[in-house]
């Protein structure tokens, strides 16, 4: 009997557990889900209605047609493209690099590197935000120029991602395999590019994703570098062109963003199984 009790309590407690958790995912889910109603929307129905799940003059794409002029769509997806890819490319071939130096070189100045970059990790960005536009704006006079953007997300996103390839290569890549290759005639940069880093791509999807995310979607970091150059803009700096001194376009804002927010959800659509097992086997292993 106390076993059979005991079992019943087990699965309420797993149907308890598993409402809550839906619960928490629908509350999560509830503002995404009001952005993707409203874009189809006019903007007197919204600020009529905001939490209505239909236009009562039916569904509308003028936001959309009105998002993609405005915002001068085009040109930000490239942008958006080239910053995105350039920056990411760079964090993952630098980071991959160096942490597989760390991991293989026992060097003195290696741990102190590494302790510095997984110091830097808990250092927020406001703390020096404002020394980083003195300096690139006032007395270098750089900002304006995506180039530069780039440099920064390099530098702000090689910390983490060296962390995580870190773990990895320490406790998934036999010190064996590497000896194997040098053996067969590979030098070091051949055996980091043919053996070490195929071997690191559930890790490399992870970092992928994660980059992705987050210099996609940067909207402060682009708005300091970047400032009034407005041919150099991102999807994130344009949708700013819709916010007015007097009057907001809450309609075109709500399909800017789900015009902004697409690519990347379609990205993670591809590459979500690889997620979990690279967080896994990367940074828990460090």
């Amino acid at each position: 009997m106390s076993g059979m009790a005991g079992g019943t309590r087990k699965r309420v407690f797993g149907v308890v557990k598993t409402v809550l958790l839906f619960a928490l995912l629908a509350v999560y889910m509830v503002p995404f889900f009001l952005v993707i109603v409203n874009a189809f929307k006019s903007n007197g129905a919204i600020l009529r209605s905001p939490l209505a799940l239909m236009d009562p003059n039916g569904v509308t794409f003028e936001n959309f047609e009105k998002a993609f002029e405005r915002m001068n769509f085009l040109r930000a997806f490239l942008n958006s493209v080239m910053v995105t890819v350039v920056s990411v490319a760079l964090i993952v071939l630098l980071s991959s690099m160096t942490a597989w130096l760390f991991v293989r070189f026992n060097w003195r100045i290696n741990k102190i590197f590494f302790a510095a970059m997984i110091a830097a990790m808990i250092v927020p960005f406001q703390v020096i935000m404002i020394p980083l536009v003195s300096i690139y704006g006032g007395t270098l006079n750089l900002l304006g120029n995506p180039f530069i953007l780039m440099a920064m997300n390099v530098g702000f996103g090689v910390s983490m991602a060296v962390f995580i390839y870190h773990g990895f290569i320490r406790g998934g890549i036999p010190l064996s395999l590497e000896e194997a290759a040098t053996l067969d005639g590979c030098s070091r940069v051949q055996t980091f590019f043919r053996v070490v880093f195929p071997l690191m791509k559930p890790t490399t999807a992870t970092i992928v994703v994660l980059d992705v995310l987050w210099v996609w979607n940067d909207y402060l970091l682009p708005s300091l570098v970047i400032g009034n150059n407005r041919d150099a803009y991102t999807l994130p700096l344009s949708t700013y062109s819709f916010y007015g001194t007097y009057q907001v376009d809450y309609g075109a804002i709500m399909a800017a963003l789900c015009l902004t927010a697409l690519p990347v959800i379609i990205l993670y659509l591809f590459l979500q199984k690889q997620i979990i097992s690279g967080v896994i086997s990367g940074a828990v292993k460090a």
